[in-house]
């Protein structure tokens, strides 16, 4: 095996929409840069006997190799199409195998843009990329390209087919991208949706990983492998090589049938020197789907939530009540308010239980300011979506949740993605649950608010699973955890289920997931989630280290809202509030856990006055916690 010598170097050193081309012979090596010089991407052939061929990529950060040699390699077989069209029928057992490089074309972006919810009010999309086309040497309708974009946060690679001039379709059997990592890599392993994290060794994985999935490097450098805009594609996680030590490839739920041009996912691979870099850049997958086709998003409001748990009008006007007290915005009706969820049988368009007026509950929560949600099962979902939108924006219905939707095939996928444009028509949110995650889609289809795809507290997880979350699920993006707050089987203290509304990000927030007004007996330390908003302007992760402790801080106008806890274990931490603004004074309203407080809940509330120059100590009890509102105080 040899490495071809001929090598084209890419350091992009150049402005937004410049455009370079060269020619290129068929083994080439390319390298991209970052905009800040510290990562370098390397993509190249190597013949693997015979006269084939593979692609190949590597990753530098600061000089430090990050992603070995990796192989690039996507199967596919196209004979059935290929011979109903009377076209070539490509022999090759690996289809990559005779590829041959024919150009190479680079270009650079800096823009910005505003999205309708975020965790940042500004989302700046800035990389290099390298787009390298490649031609099959014995039947040229087949292109494909190889696009690798290099951000400063990290680096996204996908395959893209142009327009095929015959016709022809892709059935795509196979993707086999490769991650080549350092010997001792640790990654936070968990193998679906909704299942508890364990941080393991690169060997002996019980099955394939979600994504994202956080990886920690020798020498505390931390990886991010996801993946953006799965919109017309089967979702795909990590594996073990099976013939590689210390290297994961991607794993394909099934088979995808693609019409061209298309693309495939993009596989991003973020960098950061602190775990906490990975949750600030989050933002990278959004910038790697397309934007926004909602013209006129106005009608798309952020919010708090609540369930109904006992679904009658009486008890639907006390939640409204709760709700307008507490000041939540919506209310949710969950499953079987039609019939049953899993039955065909049910008309999601007809109420089908008793003492339940949802005319006179949507008027009493319009009046109210409350607006109302339903669930919707995929069953009732697939038969009727096409009418049902509409029907509930007549009714007045501001969001639907979307429930047990089958996740993974390219079919169901591409089914969830049209469900939400279809929800987006009639001008209704969206929050989708179970076992599916996004990929970024919500840049492109904003009233896609949140989604669950996580352990959340239907499970009631340990504190210790908590501050995992932020380092891995929440990468993906937001995340419907479900809240709660007075339900005797939490697991953590109640200032650590106060805190977890600014750490976790979810446009549309649940809480009080299982609890209902009786329970609420004026607790002081709750006016914090009155205040709280669930979109900001602008998020910092102080610090944190997954399993362990986090404490994040997000800004809304010029208020600061922060959350810090711990695991199952005590903790005492120091938080530096040099985000704040230099030369200017802030009242700090601190709600902490305190045994001496004679309530059901025992959080104190107390306040100071701060300023950038304040370092808090911040001790927490065992699975404990602490919330902080920071406030101008002049």
């Amino acid at each position: 095996m040899k490495i071809f010598k001929i090598s084209i170097r890419l350091l992009l050193i150049c402005f937004c929409n410049q455009v370079y081309s060269q020619p290129m012979v068929q083994q080439s090596v390319v390298t991209l840069q970052s905009p800040d010089k510290n990562l370098v991407a390397e993509f190249y052939q190597k013949t693997v006997g015979d006269n084939k061929r593979a692609m190949y990529y590597r990753l530098i950060y600061k000089g430090r190799e990050i992603i070995g040699e990796s192989l690039l390699d996507i199967q596919m077989d196209n004979q059935l199409s290929e011979k109903a069209m009377a076209l070539k029928v490509d022999q090759h057992k690996d289809w990559c195998e005779n590829l041959t490089v024919t150009g190479v074309k680079t270009t650079a972006k800096d823009t910005s843009w505003i999205p309708v919810n975020g965790e940042q009010s500004l989302i700046r999309d800035h990389y290099h990329m390298a787009d390298i086309a490649l031609q099959k040497d014995d039947n040229p309708i087949y292109e494909m390209h190889v696009q690798i974009r290099a951000y400063n946060e990290g680096v996204a690679i996908r395959y893209y087919f142009p327009e095929n001039q015959k016709g022809t379709y892709y059935n795509i059997t196979g993707e086999n991208t490769e991650f080549s990592l350092p010997e001792n890599t640790m990654g936070w392993f968990a193998n679906w949706a909704q299942a508890p994290y364990y941080k393991l060794p690169l060997k002996d994985w019980p099955g394939e990983s979600e994504r994202p999935l956080t990886l920690e490097l020798p020498g505390s450098l931390y990886l991010s492998l996801s993946e953006a805009g799965c919109i017309d594609y089967a979702r795909t996680k990590f594996k073990l090589s099976s013939s590689k030590p210390n290297t994961l490839t991607t794993a394909m739920f099934g088979e995808t049938q693609l019409i061209s041009p298309v693309g495939t996912p993009w596989r991003v691979i973020m960098v950061g020197e602190r775990p906490g870099d990975l949750i600030e850049h989050n933002y990278l997958i959004e910038n790697l789907n397309e934007e926004n086709r909602i013209q006129h998003p106005g009608w798309i409001k952020p919010g708090k939530i609540m369930r109904v748990m006992r679904q009658t009008t009486d008890d639907a006007k006390a939640n409204i009540d709760f709700a307008a007290q507490l000041k939540l915005q919506y209310i949710l009706f969950d499953w079987k308010w039609y019939g049953p969820a899993f039955s065909f049988e049910s008309d999601a368009a007809k109420v089908a239980i008793p003492d339940f007026d949802l005319p006179e509950i949507i008027r009493y929560g319009k009046e109210k300011g409350i607006g109302v949600w339903l669930y919707v099962n995929q069953q009732g979902l697939y038969a009727q979506s096409d009418s049902l939108f509409a029907v509930y924006k007549r009714w007045g219905v501001k969001g639907v949740k979307f429930g047990f939707v089958q996740v993974g095939s390219h079919r169901w996928t591409t089914w969830i993605e049209k469900t939400i444009q279809q929800a987006a028509t009639s001008q209704i949110m969206v929050n989708i649950h179970d076992d599916w995650r996004p990929t970024g889609e919500q840049r492109t289809w904003p009233n896609l608010m949140t989604a669950e795809g996580i352990r959340g507290n239907e499970e009631m997880p340990d504190a210790t699973h908590n501050t995992i979350l932020p380092f891995t699920r929440y990468i993906a993006g937001p995340a419907d955890y479900t809240i709660c707050y007075f339900n005797k089987r939490i697991k953590t203290t109640h200032a650590h289920q106060l805190a977890l509304a600014a750490i976790y990000y979810s446009p549309i927030q649940t809480l009080f997931w299982y609890d209902s007004p009786g329970l609420y007996h004026n607790e002081p330390e709750l006016e914090f989630w009155q205040k709280i908003p669930t979109t900001w302007d602008e998020t910092k992760v102080v610090q944190g280290i997954p399993g362990q402790f986090i404490t994040v801080a997000r800004r809304k106008g010029s208020s600061w809202y922060v959350g810090s806890i711990t695991n199952n274990n005590p903790r005492r931490v120091r938080v530096p509030l040099r985000f704040l603004e230099t030369g200017k004074k802030y009242k700090a309203t601190v709600y902490s856990d305190d045994a001496s407080i004679n309530t059901a809940t025992h959080v104190k509330v107390s306040s100071r006055v701060v300023t950038c120059n304040t370092v808090l100590d911040i001790s927490m009890q065992p699975s404990g916690g602490e919330a902080l509102v920071l406030e101008s105080a002049e």
